[in-house]
């Protein structure tokens, strides 16, 4: 078929393969866009209704942004909601966190205080991720991209936020292998289940080269107006500027930003 001018009409349009290459990028972009504010947990069937697409069609969009961390499924609804993934691709999305704002300059004096690199961490059920840092001024650092996900049990991140759980929710992780906790026994683990108590006893973790023998961090957990752990405040540095002395200085100063990160959200 031609116009009239003579040309095919084909000619106006891009490639089968273009084509279909663009409808099922829209298509994954409207599953995301169904998640909003006031409704950030969906069902297969009311996302299909929202966007016009067939459920099938939905459940595979849902299968393969779950692979990469873009959605995630709630466990005890299984129900949809935006994963931590986001966070990783879309800086502009940083931006929007209140906990990452109202955090920043709280880090940025950390670190000119300190010398060493201050971060905000968040926490997706299993890793900690790295969502803002302050870099250090010294010429030799420790500095991590944003996005960056910890699920060693030694890290000091990952610590703060397993001590907020119970510990057979620990223990869960831990056995399915969701946290590395090296050399697991069963001896091991409640010696680990030990240390977390005392962590949230405590109100601050150390990890001193046990993930890394150059380097030392430690990381305090912050808290909204709910009461609830929302993030934790990190501090790395190379294990050699780090004596035991000044790890005591370094603990204090980082459960103190942490504090106050914690009273701008509304926490106690």
């Amino acid at each position: 078929m031609t116009t009239t001018d003579g040309r095919s009409l084909t000619e106006d349009l891009p490639e089968n393969g273009e084509a279909r290459g663009i409808s099922v990028l829209k298509n994954g972009l409207a599953v995301l866009r169904a998640f909003t504010v006031d409704e950030p947990l969906l069902g297969v069937s009311e996302i299909a209704a929202r966007v016009g697409l067939h459920k099938s069609t939905v459940s595979r969009i849902l299968a393969t942004l779950e692979l990469e961390d873009l959605v995630e499924r709630d466990p005890s609804t299984r129900r949809f909601r935006l994963g931590l993934g986001v966070i990783a691709m879309a800086g502009p999305l940083l931006a929007d966190l209140d906990v990452r704002r109202v955090a920043y300059p709280v880090l940025h004096d950390l670190s000119r205080r300190t010398g060493e690199t201050a971060a905000l961490m968040v926490w997706d059920g299993g890793e900690a991720i790295c969502v803002e840092q302050v870099p250090s001024q010294h010429q030799v650092k420790h500095t991590t991209p944003l996005g960056t996900r910890y699920d060693t049990a030694a890290s000091s991140s990952v610590q703060v936020f397993l001590a907020q759980l119970e510990p057979f929710a620990v223990r869960s992780l831990v056995m399915k292998g969701a946290i590395d906790l090296p050399g697991l026994t069963e001896a091991v683990l409640d010696a680990y289940l030990v240390r977390l108590r005392e962590v949230a006893d405590r109100g601050c973790a150390v990890n001193y080269g046990e993930t890394s023998l150059e380097e030392v961090g430690v990381a305090a957990p912050v808290v909204d107006h709910r009461g609830e752990v929302v993030a934790a405040v990190l501090l790395s540095a190379p294990r050699f500027r780090i004596s035991t002395e000044q790890l005591s200085v370094l603990v204090e100063a980082v459960t103190a930003a942490a504090q106050q990160v914690s009273s701008r959200l509304g926490g106690v």
